[in-house]
């Protein structure tokens, strides 16, 4: 279902991931397509003919000046570089509600490369246990007396890929810098003081990493014992109870990597860092450097070379496939909230921290964080010409044929991831 666009768009890039898939989708379904789930296949449909006369449109014209444009409709994918601006704008608005005047600590949760095939083969519940095991592992070593002894709020992102579009499953978490003091937990009382972290440091990350180490390893074994894994390829003797024993065993003798980030600061700097990354996607086409017949080539961070950009080249069908695998099964919840931003509750657990932290209102600071065009999308009443806000929808355009070979399943087709 395509979105109408409220206001002409900016300037496209020189390249776009659109132009890979218009020009080597078709190729790339006749080698890889039996192997696509129902998702993978829109995601690669929708961005295609995302913002084109495909999906229709508006003409719009200023009442002032008299200067006209076209706004072509978006696909709305959550997977597609040129949806995410509005959608961020709206959802900051509402996230910057929830912020406490506190500092707030990023912390990111690996799986190591072990256990990334068995995910990739059970994506759905690989990932629900990577958010299970994760803020588990958070609240429980917060609420230890020995560490904090209280009850953080978590916010956590699913990403799945690394600079380079290979595959690696992440969680990305923004913690509370303190929290309700958890002795009142489970006694039917109200916490009545807020603990605070020491300045700059949160929680161990040597006991955070031990602790989700053993959570995820005990979740898949639940899983497995229940039969909810699949094994396939090089995985399927896994499927020997006595061999899957023998793995999991295996996977203690490593270290596990939990990082954490030093503090954002305050409200403003967490409403930064999530206008960048909440709504991210696996590669936006400002990484592109070149799309040709022989390949595709797009920067990367090189962090063993301490963080400098490099040139990566793919040919184009193995760009695609890398691409397709960062589209999340269809459903899938990638962002989501626990203990005090929990959705159950939050709103008497929120006013209860700022009564204990003597604030009662919070400045909201969204626009200016955003950035000039993310703004301009959110508030797109007014003429780009001249300013004036007599900026009006005309004229509708109607759809027009889709890319050829890239028809989108049909809405009722079973997912398969």
């Amino acid at each position: 279902m395509s979105e109408p666009a409220s206001a002409p768009e900016a300037p496209r890039p020189p390249l776009e991931v659109a132009d890979i898939v218009r020009a080597h989708g078709a190729a790339f379904l006749a080698r890889y397509g039996p192997g696509l789930s129902t998702a993978q296949r829109r995601a690669l449909a929708d961005v295609a003919v995302c913002r084109t006369a495909a999906l229709g449109g508006h003409v719009h014209r200023c009442g002032a000046c008299g200067h006209e444009a076209i706004a072509y409709n978006s696909c709305r994918n959550r997977h597609c570089p040129k949806c995410q601006g509005s959608r961020t704008a709206a959802w900051l608005r509402r996230e910057a509600s929830f912020l406490l005047p506190v500092e707030y600590y990023h912390v990111v949760f690996t799986l190591p490369s072990a256990l990334a095939e068995l995910v990739w083969q059970n994506q759905r519940l690989g990932y629900t246990l990577l958010f299970r095991a994760a803020q588990e592992t958070l609240r429980e070593v917060a609420a230890d007396p020995k560490h904090l002894g209280a009850q953080v709020g978590l916010l956590a992102v699913l990403h799945t890929w690394g600079q380079d579009l290979h595959y690696h499953p992440h969680l990305h978490v923004v913690a509370t810098g303190g929290g309700l003091a958890s002795d009142a937990a489970g006694t039917g009382t109200t916490p009545t003081r807020w603990v605070a972290c020491r300045p700059g440091f949160f929680l161990p990350v040597r006991v955070l990493s031990r602790v989700f180490r053993g959570k995820y390893l005990a979740f898949v074994r639940q899983a497995q014992v229940a039969g909810k894994l699949s094994f396939h390829g090089a995985l399927a003797g896994l499927a020997d109870a006595a061999a899957f024993a023998a793995w999991r065993r295996a996977q203690y003798r490593s270290d596990w990597i939990v990082y954490a980030k030093p503090p954002f600061g305050g409200p403003e700097q967490v409403l930064k860092y999530l206008a960048r990354y909440t709504h991210r996607v696996a590669l936006s086409n400002r990484r592109l450097v070149r799309v040709a017949e022989d390949g595709v080539e797009f920067t990367a961070k090189d962090y063993a070379a301490g963080g400098r950009r490099r040139v990566v080249r793919l040919p184009a069908e193995e760009f695609l496939r890398r691409w397709v695998q960062h589209v999340l099964p269809r459903g899938f919840v990638k962002i989501r909230h626990y203990g005090l931003l929990a959705n159950r509750h939050r709103t008497e657990r929120l006013t209860l921290c700022r009564a204990l932290l003597a604030v009662w209102t919070l400045a909201q600071v969204v626009v200016g964080i955003l950035g000039p065009e993310e703004a301009r999308r959110s508030d797109p009443r007014h003429c780009p010409a001249c300013g004036a806000a007599l900026w009006r929808v005309v004229a509708e355009l109607p759809r027009s044929a889709a890319v050829a070979g890239l028809a989108a399943p049909s809405p009722t087709a079973p997912d398969t991831s």
